[in-house]
């Protein structure tokens, strides 16, 4: 994975005890994160051994610890990066940094973890939006299957729809990792400014900008009952070509992404406007629609429909959806999203596993 590395030195200095005031995880009402000192192990060794089980290596005590929060790194991660396959290399890169630090200054694992994965996530997200720039055709997140883990490892399940993760690349990385810390992991601001090196007040300014432009680019969402109903009622008139029923049920200002990947024949702009968006899905829906198989899914917090012809998925169709009516359309035809979409189903793909 190509990022500028963080040395060990970087992220442990947060976490020593002759600089209390950046542990990041210090709050007294987070009990779980809260680190361990080297004077509870007489030992000396923090993350590395406990003295109740004198014959675990101190690779295995590292591991034990790591799994213990891999699903709230590769949560961190995917939220800052859209996508699952650089949210595992992120959180792979964590584990073998875990592996070769000096574990025994180390005096709250999981937020040493933490800091270490989001400062990688920084680092991906600046070279993924030069490599996004070049990419054929609108991007679109790559999306997860929440049904066994509807939160994705956080405190709580925001910035996970695939339309605020769409809305996330609007923001720098810095912002994106301010948000979600905050908004999905409920990360003081004490701990977030550790995190990224800047001031609690500056750290509070990019949680508050974020939330702005997140607020001026998306409107409230309906709840999950509305969002169900109108999304059938938008497939049953796609799927026809219904172009009255469509244009009722699209806001004003909808806007459908087909994200191929330049190699689906999706459409390589996005489609505005409800009366373009429904000629647009009447012209298709001849081409698409004859012998296609539906099926009803759960992606990243919302219901979907997965579209396959022949067994072998094609789209992944997902809306947001307002008041007013559906405001975006997102089909997701990237072969490489759609294949891990349809393993992570299965459960055979998820964060890495720890060797």
């Amino acid at each position: 994975m190509a990022t500028e590395r963080l040395t060990e030195a970087e992220a442990a200095a947060a976490m020593r005890s002759e600089h209390p005031e950046r542990a990041a995880a210090s709050q007294s009402d987070q009990p779980e994160r809260a680190g361990t000192t080297r004077s509870e192990h007489p030992d000396g060794a923090a993350a590395a051994t406990h003295p109740e089980d004198p014959g675990k290596s101190a690779l295995d005590e590292a591991a034990t610890v790591f799994v213990g929060v891999r699903r709230q790194l590769f949560g961190i991660a995917y939220r800052m990066l859209g996508s699952a396959a650089e949210a595992e290399d992120v959180v792979q890169e964590a584990w073998l940094r875990w592996q070769s630090t000096d574990r025994t200054v180390v005096l709250d694992p999981p937020a040493y973890l933490a800091t270490v994965t989001t400062r990688l996530a920084i680092n991906v997200a600046q070279s993924a939006r030069v490599r996004r720039e070049t990419y054929v055709g609108p991007w679109l997140p790559e999306p997860v299957d929440t049904s066994l883990d509807p939160q994705v490892g956080a405190e709580r399940g925001e910035a996970v729809e695939l339309a605020v993760l769409l809305l996330l690349e609007k923001l720098t990385p810095t912002e994106r990792a301010a948000y979600v810390l905050r908004e999905a992991f409920d990360y003081p601001y004490e701990q977030i400014a550790a995190i990224l090196e800047t001031r609690q007040a500056n750290a509070r300014q990019l949680v508050s900008r974020a939330r702005r432009r997140l607020a001026a680019e998306r409107r409230e969402p309906v709840d999950a009952g509305e969002h169900r109903r109108l999304l059938e009622a938008f497939l049953a008139a796609a799927r026809t070509g219904d172009l009255a029923v469509l244009e009722e049920l699209l806001a004003a200002d909808v806007v459908s992404y087909s994200d191929g990947g330049g190699v689906r024949g999706a459409s390589r702009i996005p489609v505005l406007g409800s009366a373009r968006v429904a000629k647009y899905l009447a012209a298709f829906a001849p081409r698409f629609w004859p012998g296609a198989e539906t099926e009803w899914v759960e992606a990243n917090g919302r219901p979907a429909v997965l579209v396959s012809h022949e067994g072998r998925a094609v789209a992944l169709l997902a809306v947001d959806v307002s008041a007013r009516g559906i405001e975006r359309i997102m089909w997701v035809m990237n072969p490489a999203k759609l294949d891990g979409y349809v393993r992570s189903r299965s459960g055979s793909r998820g964060a890495p596993q720890v060797p």
